[in-house]
């Protein structure tokens, strides 16, 4: 992913940036040795009098063997969103991630609060990977983080498990897939390197002879399909990032940070930019689509008005307003009906004066009806 903004920009980022803590989002495969590994990187920061801020997204986990500052448990009770949504396992992980992910607001509060404390925020998440890899909740957190913080995605794969090809091109897809669904920079732990060391799975990314030669021992289907898979991924291959841990040992973890700086910079330098750019076209489509919809309001309220103004003849016959001249002739005629009384009366009253009488001021007298 190519910058977007100029190299003065980019410097200025950097500065900009260089007080606020790198989000480490810890993923993997249940049994790679996440939350290990997340105790490790605690204890070595600890160790060099720069303690991370960790936070625990596992509801279901019974302890956790670091001390985290967040931890979900405290939010959301696992067994109690089972018994109340009748939900299994993996439901309810879903589910108390969603509840979660409506707070983590308060979340980033914190970690800004305590921006200059920190330079790692470390992030342990399920040990089903899917349940927070493919959520709703798993994207809304992650977009979260990144688009304030520098944010690194850490795929832990479990070495003495991949020596196997087809095992091993399975944790590859899955990291190839993640990687380009969050689009935040990559990086691939290969732990428990003191049970088996990690060089096969480097040889096997960077040779593809030999991992085909690999793959040719095996004689299942699986294996045919990842013969063919493993030209996909030499693209993938060149921009990947890799380092063999071991979460048992602490080998290599001072080589893991040094990873995670850089990957931090290439955040800030190429990453961050193309978020921002993503926020400022989302920006303007809601203005714009608020802009649509006042103009639509206007339209409809200035039709309003135009019928208003002209009152159709009703079908029964009844008075129409135009403009006001209907107001007009009725006054006028009003006013000659009056001329037209006083000429009468004055008719009559000489009339009356020439039959030598005069006008009375009381009614005169009514009939009676006998009975």
């Amino acid at each position: 992913m190519s910058s977007v903004i100029p190299a003065e920009e980019a410097v200025l980022s950097e500065t900009e940036f260089a007080k606020k803590p790198i989000c480490i989002l810890v993923l993997g495969m249940a049994g790679s040795g996440k939350s290990t590994l997340v105790q490790r990187l605690t204890a070595h920061l600890d160790t060099a009098s720069t303690p991370p801020y960790v936070i625990n997204l596992d509801p279901a986990v019974h302890e956790v063997a670091y001390p985290a500052n967040i931890d979900i448990r405290d939010t959301v009770n696992y067994k109690e969103v089972m018994k109340q949504y009748s939900l299994g396992p993996n439901g309810a992980i879903v589910t108390s991630l969603n509840l979660f992910a409506t707070k983590f607001d308060q979340v980033m509060q914190f970690i800004d609060k305590r921006t200059s404390e920190f330079k790692y925020v470390i992030l342990d998440t399920p040990g089903q990977i899917e349940v927070f890899t493919w959520s709703a909740s798993g994207q809304i957190i992650t977009e979260a983080l990144a688009s304030v913080f520098p944010t690194v995605v850490v795929y832990v794969m479990d070495t003495a498990r991949s020596v196997n090809p087809v095992t091993f091109m399975s944790n590859m897809l899955y990291a190839c897939s993640i990687m380009y669904k969050y689009k935040l920079p990559f990086i691939v732990a290969m732990n428990k390197t003191d049970i088996v060391d990690n060089q096969f799975a480097v040889d096997w990314m960077t040779d593809f002879e030999a991992f085909q030669e690999a793959v040719e021992q095996e004689k299942s289907y699986s294996a045919n399909l990842t013969r063919s898979m493993s030209l996909v991924l030499d693209d993938f291959y060149s921009s990947l990032k890799s380092i063999g841990v071991s979460a048992v040992t602490g080998a290599n973890i001072n080589e893991f940070f040094q990873l995670i700086d850089e990957a931090g910079m290439e955040y800030i330098r190429d990453y961050r930019p193309e978020y921002d750019r993503l926020k400022e076209e989302k920006a303007k489509g809601e203005s714009n689509a608020r802009e649509v919809e006042l103009e639509r309001m206007k339209k409809e309220m200035l039709g309003g008005l135009g019928n208003a103004a002209t009152t159709k003849p009703s079908p029964q016959g009844a008075a129409i307003i135009s403009h006001g001249t209907d107001f007009e002739c009725e006054d006028s005629s009003e006013e000659e009906d009056d001329e037209e009384e006083k000429r009468e009366a004055e008719s009559f009253k000489r009339f009356i004066a020439s039959q030598g009488g005069s006008l009375s001021e009381k009614p005169p007298s009514r009939d009676k009806i006998d009975g």
